[in-house]
């Protein structure tokens, strides 16, 4: 749990209504079942140790003392084992009846969390049974076949004192639907993982109005939530109950039991809490709630062995694992990327945009871009200048597939040869160009962007820059090179991203001879080619051999930076993502070089021409990444 996972289960057991030794037997089946799962949270039903359709059965002395005997059975199978186990009955207390939750661990009854929304609707008469609990603070009560006072109230977190960001808040059924609900309150008392204890029947539309309430109570309180409703075995007099179970993470759903589902009825996955934890850090948004101090914190001393993960970790997080929202997503993003581009032409008085274009996949989608954007602004295609500029690494494939690309889009194609302007520069600095360092590279990019700049002057025209999101967090740029622009449209782009959006162009385009440019980019090796081809005229300068699998650097970039994860979290998951794909020694060493590059290149992103931000992360130092340029990795290495 030091990664902060937990791993937690909603189930729903079968019930036979009124039969509480029969229910007791099928819930510790679950909880058997839970446990040889290595399962530390289980949340069951709303009053499933009698059943929720008792009707005036609850009023029955019989059935409230059947009840507490079979919850002192289930507690006991709780002896032993490290798992916090929520149980709804209905509990008495001084000629009151409640609707309640029962926290169980180890044995023991640690707290009772009665109701405080009763429905009195459409087939459910709650009030006529229970009382709707008011009090503002806890109290202890007693329960037969437990020796201790038992807390008793809503003011109850379940915390795992040696990892406190697993903090646990109770409500139950309707309560979430209150205009304020407990769990607010929870929330901001401290509660990262809400559970609900549901009894929810099942109707045309309640499925998705259920998943919609919870994914969006999840994402308000940033939180996780965890709903178990009633099912199988319920009476169906009136309602029929399908014990459709939610297991929700910050919006989004982790797991989920279809209504009436066949298959096993023990839904599990991991809430990571530390990942809720940084996004209250950064978001602070609790703070204008008044902080209670009036919460009783219960530790609950969980197993701290590390959380075996089942849940899904994408490697690749800025891709939709929805592949049907690719449309959706690529507009949107292309769409962000054009406006900003039109604005900034619009408010420079620009004729046109000037771009460099090699052929590579970065200036395909820079130029993609600044297609739709010229457009915005009631100017011409033929407004669009691309140049390419080769020089001594320059291919016949990347300088080929950069004619057809411009032909194909209708925009100005200029070719500069650099090469006189830079042997001209290297004798005017004294450098042998059989050398082949970073002064032989950097001299070629710095002269291809001198000449962007100039030409833009003489045509009224704005410099459109073509550097993604991942060669901003490696440095993989040559400072005022292609570093420098005057609006670089891909800077919130990461290269898997890049790639993405220029396969969505080729889907879309309508023109085969363009599609097949636009694949054939795509299988190009990504490199800057500044370096002489190999003799058969194949790139030899491969920027993946240098820096690493983009995959893997975007990887670590996201969870770097959108969720603060330390490097052992990082590497963790990505052990577990990339199983199969990388060796835990290739992926050690990629993150090291990683981490090693984003410290110390935060100088270059000092200094980053505007561009718009497309996603939830960005490397801008107007706000969105604010890093001293001369701080150290050593703690993150080690």
């Amino acid at each position: 749990m030091k990664d902060g996972f937990i791993k937690v289960a909603a189930a729903t057991p079968k019930i036979s209504v009124a039969d509480c030794a029969a229910n007791s037997k099928n819930i510790i089946r679950l909880i058997k079942a839970a446990y040889d799962k290595k399962v530390s949270l289980l949340v069951l039903p709303e009053l499933c140790v009698t059943g929720y359709t008792c009707g005036d059965l609850f009023l029955s002395s019989a059935l409230i003392a059947n009840a507490s005997k079979a919850l002192a059975e289930i507690a006991d199978a709780t002896k032993g084992k490290k798992l916090l186990v929520f149980a709804g009955l209905p509990i008495e207390n001084q000629g009151r009846l409640y609707n309640c939750a029962a926290a169980l661990f180890d044995g023991k009854l640690l707290g009772l969390i009665p109701k405080t929304n009763l429905p009195n609707y459409g087939g459910f008469s709650e009030p006529r049974w229970f009382e709707l609990f008011q009090e503002n603070k806890n109290t202890e009560i007693t329960v037969e076949g437990f020796d201790n006072k038992i807390p008793f109230g809503t003011k109850l977190l379940f915390r795992c004192n040696k990892y406190p960001d697993i903090c646990i808040g109770v409500e139950l059924g309707e309560d979430l639907l209150s205009p304020i609900p407990p769990s607010v309150n929870y929330a901001a008392a401290g509660a990262a993982i809400i559970v609900n204890l549901s009894a929810s029947n099942e109707t045309v539309g309640k499925q998705k109005s259920r998943r919609s309430l919870i994914e969006n109570q999840s994402a308000r309180l940033i939180s996780a939530y965890i709903c178990s409703n009633a099912g199988d075995g319920e009476s169906t007099t009136d309602m029929v109950f399908s014990g459709h179970g939610l297991i929700c993470e910050n919006g989004e759903i982790l797991a989920e039991r279809e209504p009436f589902s066949e298959k096993a009825n023990l839904l599990i996955s991991e809430i990571d809490t530390g990942r809720l934890a940084h996004d209250r850090r950064r978001k602070k948004v609790f703070q204008s709630l008044p902080k209670s101090e009036d919460y009783a914190i219960i530790d609950i001393p969980f197993d701290s062995n590390e959380t075996a993960l089942t849940r899904e970790i994408s490697r690749l997080p800025f891709i939709p694992a929805n592949r049907e929202d690719k449309k959706e997503y690529c507009e949107t993003i292309l769409t962000i990327q054009s406006k900003g581009l039109a604005k900034r032409i619009e408010a420079s008085r620009s004729s046109g945009v000037v771009i460099g274009i090699s052929g590579g996949l970065d200036s395909t989608l820079a130029l993609l871009v600044s297609v739709r954007a010229i457009k915005e602004v009631d100017l011409k295609t033929e407004d669009i200048t691309a140049i390419t500029m080769p020089c001594f690494g320059t291919t016949d494939r990347t300088k080929s597939n950069a004619e057809i690309l411009c032909e194909r889009l209708g925009v100005s194609l200029r070719y500069i040869d650099i090469k006189k302007s830079v042997e001209q520069h290297f004798a005017d600095i004294g450098h042998d160009p059989d050398i082949k360092n970073a002064v032989f590279e950097n001299a070629q990019a710095r002269e291809r962007t001198q000449i962007l700049m100039d030409i833009a002057n003489q045509l009224n025209a704005l410099v459109v820059g073509t550097g993604d999101l991942s060669e901003l967090a490696l440095g993989w740029t040559t400072y005022n090179g292609d570093h420098m622009s005057m609006y670089g449209v891909n800077a919130s782009v990461p290269k898997t991203l890049v790639k993405y959006l220029i396969s969505y162009a080729a889907d879309t385009c309508g023109d085969n001879e363009l599609a097949a440019v636009l694949n054939d980019i795509l299988d190009t090796p990504v490199s800057p080619e500044l370096l002489p081809a190999d003799n058969s005229g194949v790139i030899a300068q491969k920027t993946e051999d240098f820096v690493g699998p983009y995959e893997l650097n975007d990887f670590f970039l996201y969870y770097t930076i959108r969720f603060g994860f330390a490097p052992e979290k990082i590497r963790r998951l990505a052990y577990y993502s990339f199983y199969g794909f990388y060796t835990p020694e290739v992926i050690d060493k990629w993150l090291t070089v990683f981490l090693k590059r984003f410290f110390a290149m935060q100088f270059k992103r000092s200094c980053l021409p505007d561009g718009p931000k497309i996603g939830s992360i960005s490397l801008s130092p107007r706000g969105e990444w604010c890093m001293p340029s001369d701080v150290s990795s050593n703690g993150w290495i080690k």
